[in-house]
C-alpha cells in the first residue's frame, strides 16, 4: 500500500511573517506564491502544515 500524500500551494505571501513560518515554508519545499508540491502525510509534515495553514492550500492526492 503507497503512503498518503498532500498537495500543498502558497496561496498568500510569505514576506512580513515570522521567521519560523518562513522556514516551515521552505522545510516543505514551498519556494514562491502559486508553487505546488506533492508531500508525504507525515506527523511531522502535518505539524508544519497546521502552523502555516493560513497560507496555504491543502488537497489529499
Amino acid at each position: 500500500m503507497s503512503e498518503k500524500r498532500l498537495k500543498v500551494t502558497q496561496i498568500k505571501s510569505k514576506f512580513g511573517r515570522l521567521e519560523s513560518h518562513r522556514q516551515c515554508l521552505a522545510g516543505l519545499g514551498i519556494r514562491r506564491m502559486h508553487h505546488t508540491v506533492t508531500v508525504a502525510d507525515t506527523p511531522s509534515i502535518r505539524g508544519m502544515i497546521a502552523k502555516v495553514s493560513y497560507l496555504l492550500k491543502i488537497e489529499e492526492v
